[in-house]
């Protein structure tokens, strides 16, 4: 089944979550983590390679970072699409949110 990770939104984080509920959150932990700030596992996350690029090649490296990140991080979630939030007020400020639509197996 598909889910939708929307970091244009706030959730709240459930502790001991399980099944289907935990890779979603893991799934948005990943996304919301910036590589080299975790102190025991500095390739964790997403790299800033992205940061300070035109938007079309800011959108493009960070859907590949973000499917590559997912694919290395949660096994159990595979990434079927990569879109933006269409908010041009963010878009003008050089924020992205990303809205990734993951199947989850295995669980």
């Amino acid at each position: 089944m598909a889910y939708l990770v929307d970091l244009s939104r706030r959730e709240a984080l459930t502790v001991g979550a399980t099944g289907v509920r935990a890779v979603l959150q893991n799934v948005r932990l990943i996304l919301s983590v910036r590589r080299g700030t975790v102190p025991l596992d500095r390739e964790f996350g997403l790299s800033a390679t992205f940061l300070d690029k035109p938007m079309p090649e800011a959108r493009a490296l960070l859907a590949g970072e973000i499917v590559e990140a997912v694919r290395r991080w949660e096994p159990r979630a595979a990434v079927l699409r990569v879109d933006f939030t269409p908010d041009t007020a963010a878009a003008m400020e050089g924020r992205l949110y990303p809205v990734v639509l993951v199947e989850v197996s295995d669980v």
